[in-house]
C-alpha cells in the first residue's frame, strides 16, 4: 500500500473496517440478544392482559354522539360509487412502527390488528387493499387530500380531527399509558409537574393529552420506539403512549413499566376518511359489522391485541352483537408466573447500550433487505434527483448572471425560496400538492414525485455552487473568446462556463452525497413497502424488533455508500489544485527532442 496516495490508502482502510464490520454482523451468533421476538406478529392468548386497574379516572364519558345507530344492508352497497381513488382498490395510508396495530412484519408486508381487520372488512366488500407507509403527522392531511381513501393507524377520534376527516364507527378502544423507569417518583399523571421531560409521540392524541389537558410542554418524537429508547437512557423522564403500543415495547429487563392508564369511551380508534365519502363511510362501517358478527373480528382480536374491552363499549356500530371473546383477565392471570417475574431483573447499562445497538443477530437480519430493498431505492432516488438536478441547477445559475433581469430575478427568487424552506415542507408540498393534478400519470404513486421534489430542492443549491464556479473564472478568458471571435454565447458555452463547472466538481459532488441521506424523507409521502429506502427498510425492522441495531445498520449502509465518494470528492479537488503528476521522460524519446532541436 505503500505506493497508494494518502487519500486512497484511507478509503480503503475505512472499507476494509467496514467489510470487517458486515462480516462480524453476519457472522454474529443469533444468542446475543436476550429477547428478539418480532413484535409484528401475532402474539396469541399467551399475552392476553386483563383491563387495567390503575385507571387515573372511572370509565365515564358523555352521550357518544358518533356511533352509528345501525348500518345500510352490506348487499345493497354499489362499490362503484364508493368514490375510490382507483376503482375496485382501496388505497390505504398506514404506518410501520406501532405494533402490534400496524407495522411491517419480516416479509416485507404492511400488517397488523387494524390493517388484518381492513383486509377482512374489505374483502366483505369485494375490494382489494393497497398499503402506503407514511408518517402520522401527515396521514390525516393526505387522506383529506385524496392522497388515501383510508387512513388506518389505530387513530383515536377527536373532535379537532373530525375538523378535517371523516371516521369510521370504532373498531378498538384508547388506552393510553404513562411509563417511567423503576424507582421514578412519578407514580400517576397527577405527578407530572411542569419542568418534567415527558416523551410523546407528535400529533397523537397522546400529545393533545399532555398539551390541553394536562397544560405541560411534552417532548415530540417522531415514533414510538425513538421515544421509549429516550426514556430507557434517561433523556426523559416519562413516556405517555398508546396502552398496546407501551406493553408491546417493555421487554424483560427493561427497568421500566406502566404506572398508570386513562381512556375515554368518547374517543375510540377508528378508520379516517376524506370527509365527503360517506358512502365510503357507510360502506366500511356495514363491513365492520358483518365481521363482527362472523366472529372474524373476535379471531383477529384475540391473535393481535388480546386485552379485555372496557366496561361500556364495544365495536361497531350500536346494533352490531357483542363480539365473543375469551376470558382475557382469567388467561392473564394463569400466564402471569414466577419465571417471567424473575427475568424482569434490571440489566446493566453497558447490557442495556450491547443489546439496543449492537444485535449481531439483528445486524445478519437486516441487510438482506437493506441490499435488496433499501439500497436500490436510495440510489434510483439520488441519481434521478441528482441528475434532474444539475440540469435545472445549470439553467438557474446561467440565468441568475443573466443580463437580462427577467431571467436574473426569478432565478434569485426560485433559489431563495428553495434553499430557504426545509425539505421536508418541499416534499411535502410538491408530493401533496402536485400529486392530485398528476395522478392520471403517477398512477397516485408519489415516488416519482419524490425524486422530483428532491431534484427541485437540490436545483437552488446547484445553481448557486454553478454561480460561483462560473463568477470565479478570470474576465480575461472571456475577453480572449471575445477577442478571437466568439459572440458572447459561445464564449460563455465553450469557455467560460467548461472552466466554471471543472472548478466547482468536488462542491458538486459533496451536493450528490447530501442528496443519498436526504432520500430518507421520501418516506413523508406514502410509499408501499417495495419502495421503501435505506432507512425506512431499517426503521420498520426496528419496529418488529423494538430494537435500534437496525438503524445503525442502516447507517453503516450509508457509510458504505457516502465514505468512497467522500474521498473521491478530496482526491479530485487534489488532483484540480495540484494538477497530475509529472511523468519522467523515456530516455529515447528525450534524445529525439534534443536531436530535433
Amino acid at each position: 500500500m505503500a505506493g497508494l496516495p494518502a487519500a486512497r490508502r484511507r478509503a480503503l482502510i475505512t472499507l476494509l473496517l467496514l467489510a470487517v464490520g458486515l462480516t462480524a454482523a453476519g457472522c454474529g451468533s443469533g444468542n446475543d440478544s436476550a429477547d428478539t421476538r418480532d413484535l409484528c406478529a401475532p402474539p396469541g392468548l399467551s399475552a392476553a392482559s386483563a383491563a387495567p386497574t390503575n385507571l387515573a379516572s372511572p370509565a365515564t364519558a358523555g352521550p357518544d354522539r358518533y356511533t352509528t345507530a345501525n348500518t345500510v344492508p352490506l348487499e345493497s352497497i354499489d362499490v362503484t360509487k364508493l368514490g375510490l381513488i382507483t376503482p375496485g382498490t382501496l388505497s390505504v395510508g398506514t404506518l410501520s412502527d406501532a405494533p402490534p396495530s400496524i407495522c411491517v412484519n419480516s416479509a416485507g408486508t404492511f400488517t397488523g390488528f387494524d390493517n388484518e381487520l381492513l383486509r377482512a372488512v374489505a374483502a366483505k366488500l369485494g375490494l382489494q387493499v393497497q398499503f402506503s407507509g407514511t408518517e402520522f403527522s401527515g396521514l390525516l392531511a393526505q387522506v383529506a387530500g385524496a392522497r388515501f381513501d383510508v387512513g388506518s393507524s389505530n387513530i383515536t377520534t377527536t373532535d379537532a380531527r373530525r375538523e378535517l376527516v371523516g371516521f369510521t364507527n370504532g373498531y378498538d378502544f384508547g388506552y393510553f399509558a404513562l411509563v417511567v423507569v423503576d424507582g421514578s417518583p412519578i407514580k400517576s399523571f397527577a405527578d407530572l409537574r411542569p419542568g418534567t421531560r415527558i416523551a410523546v409521540v407528535q400529533g397523537t392524541v397522546q400529545d393533545d393529552y399532555v398539551v390541553n389537558t394536562l397544560r405541560l410542554d411534552p417532548v415530540k418524537f417522531p415514533d414510538y420506539n425513538t421515544a421509549y429508547a429516550n426514556l430507557k437512557t434517561g433523556q426523559v423522564d416519562a413516556w405517555v403512549a398508546p396502552s398496546a403500543q407501551a406493553e408491546g415495547a417493555i421487554k424483560p429487563g427493561d427497568g421500566t413499566s406502566v404506572v398508570q392508564n386513562a381512556f375515554s369511551l368518547d374517543n375510540f380508534a377508528a378508520w379516517a376518511v376524506n370527509k365527503n365519502n360517506k358512502p365510503l363511510t357507510d360502506a366500511l362501517n356495514s363491513g365492520l359489522d358483518a365481521v363482527i358478527a362472523d366472529g372474524t373480528y373476535a379471531r383477529l382480536y384475540s391473535d393481535w391485541v388480546p386485552r379485555q374491552l372496557p366496561p361500556g363499549w364495544k365495536p361497531g356500530s350500536k346494533a352490531a352483537p357483542t363480539p365473543q371473546l375469551p376470558d382475557f383477565a382469567a388467561l392473564a392471570a394463569e400466564n402471569t408466573t414466577e419465571e417471567s417475574q424473575e427475568q424482569n431483573a434490571p440489566k446493566s447499562t453497558l447490557q442495556q447500550l450491547r443489546e439496543t445497538f449492537f444485535d449481531w443477530s439483528l445486524y445478519r437480519k437486516a441487510f438482506p433487505d437493506l441490499i435488496k430493498t433499501g439500497l436500490p431505492n436510495t440510489l434510483i432516488l439520488a441519481l434521478v434527483s441528482g441528475a434532474l438536478g444539475t440540469v435545472i441547477g445549470m439553467l438557474l445559475a446561467v440565468a441568475g448572471i443573466s443580463r437580462t433581469r427577467w431571467l436574473r430575478w426569478p432565478a434569485r427568487v426560485y433559489t431563495d425560496i428553495f434553499r430557504g424552506l426545509p425539505a421536508v415542507v418541499i416534499i411535502l408540498l410538491i408530493g401533496l400538492g402536485i400529486g392530485p393534478v398528476a395522478r392520471n400519470i403517477t398512477g397516485n404513486n408519489p415516488y416519482w414525485l419524490g425524486a422530483v421534489a428532491l431534484a427541485l430542492l437540490a436545483s437552488a443549491y446547484i445553481g448557486e455552487i454553478f454561480r460561483s464556479g462560473i463568477q470565479s473564472v478570470e474576465a480575461g478568458q472571456l475577453e480572449a473568446a471575445r477577442a478571437i471571435g466568439f459572440g458572447y454565447r459561445q464564449a460563455m458555452t465553450l469557455v467560460v462556463i467548461p472552466q466554471g463547472v471543472r472548478r466547482v466538481l468536488p462542491a458538486l459532488m459533496n451536493q450528490f452525497i447530501a442528496l443519498i441521506k436526504d432520500s430518507s424523507l421520501i418516506y413523508f409521502l406514502g410509499l408501499l413497502a417495495s419502495q421503501r429506502e435505506l432507512f425506512a427498510v431499517g426503521r420498520d425492522l426496528n419496529a418488529q424488533t423494538g430494537n435500534l441495531s437496525p438503524l445503525v445498520a442502516a447507517g453503516l449502509m450509508y457509510l458504505v455508500l457516502t465514505i468512497p465518494l467522500t474521498h473521491l470528492v478530496n482526491y479530485i479537488d487534489h488532483r484540480m489544485r495540484t494538477g497530475r503528476p509529472d511523468q519522467p521522460i523515456d530516455e529515447l524519446e528525450q534524445a529525439t527532442i534534443t536531436e530535433g532541436r
